[in-house]
């Protein structure tokens, strides 16, 4: 490799690292407030429901019981916004992997603007990912009573 297709290259890296920025800024402002629900209200809400379990009236089976039951809504909820940003993350990575393959393609071809182009189709899938978040955002604030 000649020295200015490394050249490029780094540059095209660094491109698409501050255009993977965008998307994790934007993933922060959008999903913020759900997390601050689930580490916040729905973890206060399962402190208050297990403590309320500890009782000397109770056997232990039965406050362990209780402990279990008041977790499952911590739980789902947790279980349900990972495997949302799941799979957000394994469509982003699968679009990228699309000009990964058509860069590599257009290398084989020694297209001068095979760089320029992977760049163009990371960016155009970085930013169809920007436009879901607050659709993604909103179908999870829906899911778990969230209201603005």
């Amino acid at each position: 490799m000649d020295h200015l297709a490394a050249a490029e290259e780094q540059i095209a890296s660094q491109k698409l690292k501050q255009k993977l920025n965008e998307v994790n800024v934007a993933a922060q402002i959008h999903l913020a407030p759900i997390q601050d629900h689930v580490n916040f209200t729905l973890q206060k809400e399962y402190f208050k429901c297990a403590y309320e379990c500890f009782d000397r009236t109770r056997k232990q089976e039965e406050i362990t019981s209780c402990v279990e039951s008041c977790s499952i809504p911590l739980s789902n909820a947790q279980h349900k916004f990972d495997n949302e940003m799941a799979k957000f993350q394994e469509r982003l990575n699968r679009s990228l992997m699309v000009c990964q393959d058509k860069y590599d393609a257009a290398k084989l071809q020694r297209k001068s603007s095979a760089m320029n182009d992977m760049v163009s189709c990371a960016d155009l899938t970085i930013q169809d990912s920007i436009k879901i978040l607050p659709h993604l955002a909103g179908n999870l604030k829906a899911s778990f009573s969230i209201y603005d």
